[in-house]
């Protein structure tokens, strides 16, 4: 059963497998019958299908991880800024005061309260998600806290006045063979990392997913935000195919374990 571990400052996640030896249909193999994760992406309607469990790519374990035993991760899970040199980093007065709100003794962010990851981080989450792709639609299914996203394909433009969400409002088109997301209706409550970078309800993401083989999935993210960032903030990761597996259900309160241990409870 999956459980939180108690850390400082981000969820700390650990990641069980479901549905496990159940093979991905139309996977290229091996002769030794292993996904072949370089080996070609299947089409859908002439455009690559980016459909598959993904998990973003980790980094080795060293100095600047949090918390007590979580799972490898991405630097950009921790710090959405990591890119820039400490002191440079292009935030706002009140990017830098909203930082400094976030980092005080006791303040944790709404993942270990139970409460939705944001744009982008979920898809920085060291925890799979489920693409789900068709024609006029694609689905992003979040393990963590059985959450869904849509992104809209068919032509349709985002609201003008959208009621504020966790997830925002995404459409979606084609550049090549490159998937071009666009989000907008943010609330001002998620974190954009692990370390408390914030964003104001002015926050445009834009995702750019191009699936370069079967394995692999090169994703560029750009987020603008003018009241938190003096400029657009750009960074690019790689997602990993987790072949012949799939989510499963997760509901954090069930399993969660940290309230206890914050400032105040028993």
């Amino acid at each position: 059963m999956r459980r939180h571990l108690l850390c400082i400052a981000i969820a700390c996640l650990s990641v069980h497998a479901q549905w496990l030896n159940s093979p991905t249909p139309g996977a290229p193999r091996t002769a030794g019958g292993k996904v072949n994760m370089t080996g070609p992406v299947n089409g859908v309607n002439g455009k690559p299908d980016l459909s598959g469990v993904w998990q973003v790519q980790a980094e080795p374990r060293g100095p600047g991880l949090f918390g007590l035993g979580e799972s490898p991760n991405s630097k950009y899970f921790r710090d959405v800024l990591a890119d820039f040199k400490r002191g440079e980093e292009p935030l706002t007065a009140a990017g830098q005061e909203l930082l400094r709100q976030h980092r005080q003794p006791g303040v944790v962010g709404p993942s270990l309260i139970c409460l939705p990851d944001g744009v982008p981080h979920a898809d920085l989450l060291p925890e799979p998600f489920k693409i789900i792709q068709t024609p006029i639609e694609i689905l992003f299914l979040y393990e963590v806290e059985t959450m869904f996203r849509q992104i809209f394909v068919d032509g349709r433009k985002l609201p003008a006045d959208p009621s504020p969400t966790w997830l925002g409002y995404s459409v979606g088109k084609w550049d090549g063979d490159t998937l071009v997301v666009d989000s907008i209706g943010f609330n001002d409550q998620s974190w954009l990392d692990a370390g408390g970078h914030g964003h104001s309800e002015d926050l445009r993401v834009e995702e750019r997913f191009h699936r370069r083989d079967f394995g692999h999935m090169d994703v560029t993210v750009t987020m603008t935000d003018p009241k938190i960032f003096t400029k657009p903030v750009t960074m690019s990761f790689v997602e990993e195919l987790l072949a012949d597996t799939d989510v499963f259900e997760h509901v954090c309160y069930e399993n969660e374990k940290d309230a206890g241990h914050l400032p105040g409870r028993k």
